[in-house]
């Protein structure tokens, strides 16, 4: 390769960072090529793009970068997955690859900003998705807002039903 083709591809691979949420390097030894494009078109589902990298254009792409901390994992076979949307669904996907495959191991990964070790990235996986941590928060939140209104509501019902009962009193006698 000339070194014109590298520096493009240094290029090429330091704008798919920049414009990544999450970054997860993988191992892919043991894949065959079925394989790799069976994880190719499993990560598509999630809009997550995966390529193989050479570990040297690597190291010179992540630099001044928030995936710098990658560094020390940029070693052997090494693929990269790239999340643009929802950070986590990189992990997920990977994860459920790497189960049913059997070959394809994690190495490490950077979701916004923070870098996480092999065991984290496959604790990641195993939360729910985005939307549901979101509805989780909101009925953890309006919960009490809820408890709260039937507490203020209940002097009310109260009377009223007293109201009523001294209408159906007076109706009577």
């Amino acid at each position: 390769m000339t070194t014109p083709e590298k520096e493009s591809q240094v290029r090429e691979l330091k704008e798919k960072l920049l414009g990544a949420k999450a970054a997860i390097l993988t191992d892919y030894r043991g894949l065959k090529v079925s394989d790799m494009t069976a994880l190719r078109n499993h990560l598509r589902r999630g809009k997550i793009e995966y390529r193989v990298v050479k570990n040297r254009l690597a190291k010179i792409a992540i630099q001044d970068t928030p995936f710098s901390t990658l560094d020390p994992f940029l070693s052997g076979p090494t693929g990269i997955a790239f999340g643009y949307d929802d950070p986590t669904i990189a992990s997920k996907l990977l994860s459920q690859f790497s189960r049913t495959s059997g070959s394809l191991e994690i190495k490490a990964g950077v979701i916004e900003g923070r870098i996480y070790g092999k065991e984290e990235i496959l604790a990641i996986a195993e939360l729910p998705g985005r939307e549901v941590l979101i509805s989780q928060v909101v009925g953890a939140i309006a919960s009490p807002l809820v408890g709260f209104l039937g507490v203020l509501r209940a002097p009310l019902v109260q009377l009223m039903s007293l109201l009523e009962a001294i209408k159906t009193n007076k109706e009577k006698g």
